[in-house]
């Protein structure tokens, strides 16, 4: 049962410096058995935020076909042209399904049919151009407001681009801005090949749960890889239900600015083979590929129905919960996270540890009736657990214990309410009133990226912007002195991350795997277990789980600074990656841009690291006065933490000494150091193997 004892906690501010590696992260893009064997029409990733250069508009980003390779001539790589490619609106709650679509279809020719070559004499074999239609009555009608738009070629090399015995181009880069069209009702839009944005180590997490890998380097499975984007750029008022701006939204969490997002690609439901090599293509139209949430296909929904789940839309989800709630509510990851389990078996997740007695009352292991006990009690009158609101969406049975957030993630978004609301001032109820934190709830349907359009930008230069979204912002909301002194609601930096929209620089991966081992629960004060009452309750369980990392954590290079955002496409020509074959995941080849560092992992300044592996972070970022730095040794080695001011100074040796493998923490009491920037410097056999820039305030 919930405690009444009234008591008010505060978290101390802190700043952790985990050991892992500075390598980098992201999904296989080949989640289900059909789809994988039709990669043209399988789509990858959807991406869905507020313009970091144009505030008042919403960048849509659709990736299909992935894993392309950069020299994979002659034909290379484009979209489909018995697909129809398509982003999904949903932004009013009153109507059902779709509110906008837009549809993209393609079509090729050849502009030389006497040559092998992809490019020659000003002309390209396979050239394509779009036509893109919109849908604004449900997909009852469609419009065309693009024709013939343009497509760049593949960034084959100079020779196919720039010289005169190919296009003649002054650069690609050129090619690549003639490839954002503008469409009649006003949205920008592109389409072509793209570096692809997503990261992760596809070696260790498919290895049974091996990342961050126990023994070798973690290695990006997606460097140097490039993917076909279509890329929507939009005002938010085209996509608010009534048409409204955001500056007439009532808060950043007004619910009336809500959209949920999902992409999807059709076929002709009958192919005819020919036998002159040609195809035929008749009948109805036919889902075979959709994605909303990333990794729900992947790392949620069983193997044997992954396909099923691709022909469904989301609003058909709510339908099959016999079929697919359990794999939400009791999901597969959490009994690697369990050590009554699989846990002890999957020693990289050893972090991970799920609530199994919250509170002393409440269980999330798999099996575990999570907060059912309370259904239908005074106790969760007017919450969002109240059967009169929603409480038969998040409180459906007994044994279905991750309902109440990982259900609400992935399938409804977050209402602003309680217990959805950090947990602030709750003196020991998650049930109690909080800080307002998040609200991206639309019920209309199930799996969708949900975007709150009224969250303001968090700039990408800013030092408080990170790549883990939404759980940076519940660190600043919970534990910085800027946001957790009353329940108000503020702008806390990276309310507009993932799960709410997701950025190009949004670590996903982490993100989830953090959500399945508990730290949505804890943040709303559903404590781990080995909170003490009286206590704090970052407790070592938490930290573990804030500090773990996969071992791969951003991408293998930069991000435009504006619209499309993602990268030109790796050339087949640049040595710099690896596309040649000998592939380099280190930070010394691909430094990411300053605008996409975030203040908890910020850029290592050494290049290539050497063993033992390191990555800095901080939490939160900034800080009052003390902080706590903690770091982990791989294998014997003489480390060195100094602090330095802006000026180069260093102000603080916080030790210099051999450590054996193992996980460590330090104090560092600032004093009387003035407020402002310094820099956490972290040396290994005399190498300096990161730095974390960090504020006092």
């Amino acid at each position: 049962m919930l405690r009444n004892k009234t008591r008010t906690w505060r978290v101390l501010p802190v700043v952790a410096l985990i050991g892992a590696s500075t390598i980098l992260m992201s999904s296989s893009h080949r989640e289900a058995p059909m789809i994988a064997n039709d990669p043209l029409a399988d789509n990858t990733d959807v991406y869905a935020f507020r313009s970091p250069d144009h505030p008042t508009k919403i960048c849509i980003i659709a990736n299909y076909n992935g894993g392309q390779l950069p020299w994979g001539g002659p034909n290379y790589y484009g979209f489909g042209e018995n697909i129809r490619y398509e982003i999904h609106i949903d932004n009013n709650l009153a109507t059902p399904g779709d509110d906008i679509t837009y549809r993209f279809t393609f079509k090729q020719v050849n502009e030389d049919p006497t040559t092998f070559f992809n490019i020659r004499l000003g002309k390209r074999n396979l050239r394509q151009y779009y036509d893109v239609e919109k849908s604004t009555d449900g997909g009852k009608t469609f419009q065309r407001i693009l024709k013939n738009g343009f497509i760049a070629p593949y960034n084959i090399g100079p020779r196919s681009i720039t010289s005169p015995v190919g296009l003649g181009a002054a650069s690609y880069d050129d090619l690549f801005k003639k490839a954002i069209n503008s469409a009649t009702t006003g949205e920008r839009v592109f389409a072509g090949p793209v570096e692809d944005p997503f990261f992760v180590d596809l070696g260790g997490i498919f290895d049974l749960g091996d990342a961050p890998r126990q023994n070798g380097k973690p290695s990006d499975g997606l460097a140097c890889l490039n993917v076909s984007s279509i890329a929507l750029l939009v005002d938010i008022k085209d996509l608010q239900k009534d048409h409204k701006e955001v500056k007439q939204a009532a808060n950043i969490l007004d619910p009336n600015y809500v959209i949920g997002v999902w992409a999807s690609a059709s076929r002709p439901k009958m192919r005819v083979l020919n036998g002159d090599g040609t195809e035929t293509h008749s009948g109805d139209w036919v889902q075979v590929s959709r994605l909303g949430m990333p990794l729900t296909n992947e790392a949620v929904v069983p193997i044997g129905y992954k396909d099923y789940w691709n022909s469904l839309t989301p609003y058909q989800d709510l339908g099959v919960l016999s079929t697919f709630g359990n794999f939400f509510y009791n999901p597969e990851l959490s009994l690697y996270m369990d050590d009554a389990q699989f846990g002890t078996a999957i020693p990289a997740l050893s972090p991970l540890r799920i609530q199994k007695n919250s509170l002393g009352a409440f269980g999330f292991g798999n099996g575990q009736n999570g907060l059912y006990s309370l259904k239908g009690t005074a106790a969760v009158a007017g919450t969002a657990l109240d059967d009169a609101v929603f409480g038969t969406l998040l409180l459906p049975a007994p044994a279905s214990p991750r309902s109440v957030d990982l259900w609400p993630i992935f399938h409804t978004g977050v209402p602003n309410l309680s217990p959805y609301q950090l947990a602030v001032n709750k003196n020991d109820n998650p049930l109690a009133p909080g800080k307002p934190f998040i609200n991206n709830f639309l019920p209309n349907g199930g799996d969708m990226l949900r975007l709150n359009m009224a969250v303001p930008v968090t700039k990408r230069d800013d030092p408080d912007f990170s790549s883990e979204g939404i759980v940076q912002a519940a660190v600043l909301g919970l534990t910085d002195p800027r946001f957790n002194k009353d329940t108000s609601l503020q702008r806390i930096p990276n309310m507009d991350g993932f799960p709410n929209g997701r950025r190009l620089e949004d670590d996903v991966t982490l993100i989830e795997l953090q959500a399945v081992g508990g730290v949505a629960l804890a943040a709303i004060g559903l404590w781990y277990d080995d909170y003490v009452p009286g206590g704090s309750p970052v407790t070592p369980q938490f930290l573990n789980v804030l500090g773990y990392r996969t071992g791969v954590d951003h991408n293998d290079t930069t991000y435009r600074v504006q619209f499309p955002y993602v990268q030109e496409p790796w050339s087949g020509q640049n040595p710099d990656c690896g596309c040649l074959g000998h592939q380099d995941n280190s930070t010394s080849k691909k430094p990411v841009v300053a605008q996409t560092a975030s203040s908890q992992a910020a850029a290592s300044i050494s290049g290539k690291v050497s063993a033992p592996e390191f990555m800095v972070t901080a939490y939160p970022n900034p800080f009052a006065s003390s902080s706590t730095v903690k770091y982990r040794v791989t294998q014997a080695s003489n480390v060195t933490i100094n602090i330095f001011n802006e000026s180069g100074k260093r102000v603080s040796t916080l030790l210099n000494r051999k450590e054996a493998p193992g996980t460590y923490s330090v104090q560092w009491n600032s004093g009387s150091l003035p407020k402002g920037i310094y820099f956490i410097n972290a040396s290994v056999n005399g190498q300096t193997v990161q730095t974390v820039k960090v504020t006092k305030q």
